[in-house]
């Protein structure tokens, strides 16, 4: 036996290499569609964060894609007018979808059957329709469909519902959620964003969707993927010269059996916001940004405090992808959950059905 130690202890180094070198090795992700306005998100994380590998990204417009090539000094090599020609060529393990909302179902039927997980830039779909189909894909081909927002990186809202899942604030009775800005014409959307996201078939609608989104994903999250009775939504337009076809104001209030949701989504404040306020029985969670958690409880005075960021791979969309993929991370009750994505495209559909006909919706 002792002869044959020393070779048993090589052979066992060298697989422990091999074993290191397979955990680390980058998740091949590309991009189908490039005229969101979001798609520098991924552009500028593929030279920082090192656990995923860009190996594509396919774009019908050449002059947005030469825009952005040069942008973000990417290789041109990695250009492709069309998703079945990428798909073909560079053989990802992922897509991240940077296209309109409408091109969602689109994506999920070319990579499910190839076994391609799909990652969603919110939200998941343009209606319920929509949605239904990819879930249907997903399921079959069993690949992960995630959706993502901007919020879900936010330390203010992770701790929100840590706090109120251990019942500091008792029970829920109110949760109001502000999303919005200017409006994307005045904040300087691309020609190419700007011609989807104030389309009602491309985008669904306008605020109502763009913003709105938001406040369902995070109130079913604290809500715990449970769907409310009642959706009330009313919508106006108060610059119908600049967005004559979409809603630019939208408010949507959601109906719990205990908890009432009020999601206010804009293009007319006078300046951007993401914040949320949780009030419960014993104390209210405010996050007036990212960072920031303002609480109050009892008799308590208001208290603020400034957060440190989500652990890797909670801190970036891309990498949470990633780990999702390897099996490190059990997505089911996160906020890029299918489940919970689902609940949101039904709240959307019922507010702008709610809006449409003057009435309160209320879900089966």
């Amino acid at each position: 036996m002792r002869i044959y130690q020393p070779l048993v202890f090589i052979l066992l180094f060298i697989l422990q290499i091999n074993l290191s070198s397979a955990q680390i090795k980058p998740i091949r992700i590309a991009v189908a569609g490039m005229t969101h306005g979001h798609v520098g998100w991924i552009l500028n994380a593929s030279g920082t964060v090192h656990d995923f590998e860009l190996v594509g990204f396919s774009e019908s417009n050449e002059d947005l894609a030469n825009r952005l090539i040069d942008q973000y000094e990417l290789d041109p090599g990695l250009w492709y007018h069309n998703i079945d020609e990428m798909l073909q060529e560079v053989k990802p393990e992922a897509v991240c979808a940077f296209g309109s909302i409408f091109e969602h179902l689109m994506v999920v039927e070319k990579c499910a059957p190839l076994g391609i997980h799909v990652m969603v830039e919110k939200p998941l779909a343009v209606n319920l329709e929509h949605a239904n189909n990819m879930k249907q894909l997903a399921e079959r081909y069993g690949i992960y469909l995630l959706t993502n927002y901007e919020t879900t990186w936010y330390p203010s809202n992770h701790k929100i519902n840590e706090m109120q899942e251990a019942g500091i604030i008792g029970g829920i009775r109110k949760i109001v959620i502000h999303d919005g800005h200017q409006g994307p014409i005045e904040i300087g959307c691309s020609t190419e964003f700007l011609a989807w996201l104030t389309d009602p078939i491309m985008n669904g609608g306008g605020a109502i969707i763009d913003f709105g989104c938001y406040g369902a994903n995070l109130a079913t999250w604290i809500m715990n993927d449970q769907k409310p009775i009642s959706v009330t939504a009313v919508t106006q337009q108060f610059k119908p010269k600049m967005y004559p076809n979409v809603d630019d104001e939208a408010t949507i209030i959601l109906g719990y059996p205990q908890t009432q949701a009020i999601i206010q989504a804009s293009w007319n404040w006078p300046y951007s916001r993401k914040d949320i306020e949780v009030y419960g029985e014993k104390g209210y969670l405010f996050g007036p940004n990212g960072h920031t958690l303002v609480s109050k409880l009892g008799d308590d005075n208001e208290k603020s405090r400034q957060l440190a960021l989500l652990p890797a791979p909670e801190n970036n969309p891309f990498s949470y992808f990633v780990s999702v993929i390897n099996g490190t991370t059990d997505p089911s009750e996160s906020l890029s959950s299918l489940q919970n994505n689902m609940i949101v495209v039904e709240i959307l559909s019922a507010a702008v059905q709610s809006a449409r006909e003057g009435k309160t919706i209320f879900l089966r």
